[in-house]
């Protein structure tokens, strides 16, 4: 099936489809030494303490894990489907869960260097400074959900539906938006409800950001603290 859909593809168009497929399992590995073996030198060494050997073990299994969804999601892309004349894609479920524990990864390590190099601020526990950091985590959680739905969007091809914004097509909620059933079905496998949910996501995280920006002008941070808000907000806009 591959050769019948890809047959005027030239060999330097296959060698830098392969060259890029390499080159980011090479990377992966590169990043799993570089948790890897610190990590045993400092450990032998006794540079750790109790608890950051509970950290460095879960951050080196979850390198490992992350390498092991990387291959399970490339083998679902290699599977011949009897009777389907579908472009060979990966499973849009097993790209999600590649993309979101390399989220989890990164935003782990990038929390656990910094509580190491940088001492924790002791602020008074005031009710709107427990409100902002409650406000923070949910827009985390969701910024988190807007990417694991981009994941969908690539896994189906979903951003070649609709080109069009702020409308989808002539219509602000297309025909098809629930044209699967199950109805449950379109969140995951109906391209145009997958692209329809990732937009939403996507206005409600840069709204939250926003939000979180001006409530945490009402309050005394440090100087710290604002620089981090201020770039969440110049990045989510960015994006």
């Amino acid at each position: 099936s591959l050769n019948s859909l890809n047959h005027d593809m030239t060999l330097p168009e296959f060698k830098f489809i392969w060259y890029m497929e390499y080159s980011h399992r090479m990377w992966g590995r590169a990043v799993g030494l570089a948790y890897l073996l610190p990590a045993a030198y400092f450990w032998h060494r006794g540079c750790l303490s109790p608890p950051l050997k509970g950290r460095v073990l879960a951050l080196c299994a979850l390198v490992c894990f992350q390498g092991l969804l990387g291959w399970y999601m490339v083998k679902s892309g290699l599977e011949e489907k009897p009777d389907s004349y579908d472009i060979p894609r990966v499973s849009q479920y097993r790209l999600a869960a590649h993309l979101g524990s390399a989220l989890v990864l990164y935003s782990a390590s990038l929390w656990t260097g910094l509580s190491l190099l940088l001492p924790q601020h002791k602020l008074p526990e005031t009710k709107q400074l427990l409100r902002l950091r409650q406000y923070a985590h949910g827009t985390t959680a969701l910024i988190f959900l807007t990417a694991l739905s981009g994941a969908f969007v690539a896994g189906l091809d979903a951003g070649l539906v609709y080109n069009s914004f702020p409308k989808m097509g002539e219509r602000w909620i297309p025909d098809d938006l629930l044209a699967f059933s199950p109805v449950l079905r379109n969140i995951f496998e109906n391209p145009t409800t997958v692209q329809f949910d990732h937009r939403i996501l996507g206005i409600a995280s840069i709204t939250a950001v926003t939000a979180l920006y001006f409530f945490s002008r009402k309050i005394p941070l440090p100087r710290r603290t604002r620089m981090a808000v201020t770039s969440l907000l110049a990045v989510a806009c960015m994006q």
